[in-house]
């Protein structure tokens, strides 16, 4: 017998693989309970009886850089060449609350993310763009409320209704908490602001996902497969207890819950996993929540291939890794689906490089084959095998959560961030260490002059200049007297305890800015500060 090339194989969950799989490696589940039809409860191969046969996932290249008008243009090129739906980057100070003409927006407007501070610069980003026609996911948190209310009102102002609108808004907080850093408000508040966004758009945008529970930045940050399942589903739990909680049944809510993972690159580990986070999550709905309609216990998410997996050495390679990590996510279901650009470690995409990753999605959605049947790798051995082992990991951890108190709590206290921490020390340890190997890092490089960078995108410095020309026009011809009064409703609505949605949608249609909503907000709710130490 051959040797083989190391002592132990491991996946990314430190899940050791074996040589070979057979039937003895599978739970015991019987095929009703363990994995069922595709659409059926436990909804392990898929949420809808037919998937990609009847429709494929929406293709929805993430998109944003410099002004409205820019990203304008590249969100109508994308749709010319076959995009299916958008999704819009925000740059840091939109994320985080200030407008482009703030101090504290400095060195950073337009840079990751399209630059948005008004009504007038959210209609220019959907200029021609019919909002009845086309759905449209924003990545945005701590301001998601103010960027839906100014989605609604550009769709008014185009003379359509808000029930025809569709799209999502990510809203996730408490990832922020963990692993990205963009968050304004403490907890509490956040968590009131995502549970008015619940209430308010069942009755007004019942079309709109209202929350993007995202194990993505987690992943990015460094987490394992079974930590990025189990840190997202309770962060899940932690929204649905709290709207309950606020008196929102979860028939109102649970329809419009959206998911948001990481495609990476261990092939199977990664079809395993979302076959796990949809029967995990459907056991909780069921179980934990004493939901018995099976439509509310499906788990739709989007996915993204793994930016943090792309090198900036031979960044063409960065085209197969992310082909393959798309075709996972597709073999495991997933209902929309972003491919990042080859450049992305060098800068934002260039329109070349992001046609380039539509294609990809293209190629395996038309000329691949694995588009025509469902859940094909089900019954595999190892598939199943990794399937009920990363779920039974990711059960263990929401059970330790519980323990501690919940998602919230845990939080507080920085046991997710260690958690992740301590799995990406590991991860580069082996990555340095030569047990795991990235091509063109640690094995297969090449020099500088053999592997010529493509052209970066570069935002233009003038570019905070002349927006806060732009902003203080906008402040010169506003009735200032109703901005003031409709920013003072919104301050002491947030005092009491009535949904602010009404108060923020009225703000931005008097032409308040985003970062004057912001910081009536911060008036009330102060700003979040981590207390803990690692």
């Amino acid at each position: 017998m051959a040797r083989e090339r190391k002592e132990e194989f491991r996946t990314s969950s430190d899940t050791v693989v074996k040589r070979v799989y057979t039937d003895q490696d599978l739970s015991g589940r019987r095929y009703d309970d363990g994995l069922g039809d595709p659409g059926d409860f436990p909804f392990t191969r898929g949420v809808q009886p037919t998937m990609y046969r009847g429709r494929l996932w929406t293709m929805r290249q993430y998109s944003g850089f410099g002004t409205a008008e820019e990203t304008n243009r590249r969100f109508r090129y994308l749709l010319d060449q076959g995009q299916t739906g958008l999704s819009v980057a925000f740059d840091l100070p939109t994320q985080m609350g200030y407008d482009s003409d703030s101090p504290s927006a400095s060195g950073e407007v337009g840079k990751v993310g399209v630059a948005i501070s008004s009504l007038e610069d959210m209609e220019e980003l959907f200029e021609c763009i019919p909002l009845d026609k086309v759905s449209t996911s924003m990545t945005i948190n701590s301001t998601a409320a103010i960027l839906l209310a100014l989605y609604v009102a550009v769709a008014r102002r185009q003379g359509v209704d808000p029930v025809a609108v569709s799209g999502t808004i990510q809203n996730d907080l408490l990832k922020e908490y963990i692993a990205r850093g963009t968050y304004i408000y403490p907890p509490e508040p956040s968590l009131r602001i995502t549970t008015d966004i619940f209430a308010w758009c069942a009755e007004n945008v019942p079309r709109w996902n209202t929350i993007s529970i995202s194990g993505y930045h987690m992943r990015e940050a460094g987490s394992t497969a079974v930590q990025e399942v189990a840190f997202t589903l309770a962060n899940a739990i932690a929204y649905c207890e709290t709207a309950i909680a606020r008196g929102l049944a979860f028939e109102s809510f649970g329809k419009r819950l959206s998911f948001f993972f990481n495609g990476h690159s261990n092939f199977f580990e990664e079809v395993a996993k979302f076959r796990a986070a949809r029967r995990l999550w459907a056991t909780i709905v069921r179980n934990r929540f004493g939901v018995t309609e099976p439509s509310l216990a499906r788990l739709r998410f989007h996915t993204q291939t793994a930016g943090s997996s792309l090198t900036a050495q031979q960044p063409e390679v960065n085209v197969v890794r992310t082909a393959l990590q798309a075709a996972s996510a597709v073999l495991g279901g997933t209902q929309s689906l972003h491919t990042n650009s080859m450049d992305e470690a060098l800068g934002l995409p260039t329109a070349h490089a992001a046609l380039l990753a539509l294609r990809t999605q293209q190629v395996i959605a038309y000329e691949t084959g694995v588009t025509d049947t469902v859940d094909p790798l089900a019954g595999s051995y190892y598939v199943e095998a990794l399937t009920d082992s990363i779920e039974e990991g990711a059960a263990d951890y929401i059970r330790r959560l519980d323990d501690m108190g919940g998602a919230v709590t845990a939080i507080e206290q920085g046991f997710q961030q260690r958690e992740i921490h301590e799995a990406a020390y590991r991860r580069q340890k082996a990555v340095e260490a030569g047990d795991d190997v990235v091509v063109g890092i640690n094995m297969f490089t090449e020099s500088d002059q053999d592997s010529p960078k493509p052209p970066v995108l570069r935002v233009d410095e003038r570019l905070q200049a002349r927006r806060a020309e732009k902003l203080r026009a906008l402040r010169d011809r506003r009735d200032n007297t109703a901005v003031h009064a409709a920013l003072d409703t919104l301050e002491a609505t947030a005092r009491g305890d009535a949904n602010l949605m009404p108060s923020i949608l009225a703000a931005v249609e008097s032409e308040a800015t985003l970062g004057e909503i912001a910081d009536r907000l911060r008036n009330v709710f102060g700003k979040y500060h981590e207390s803990f130490n690692f």
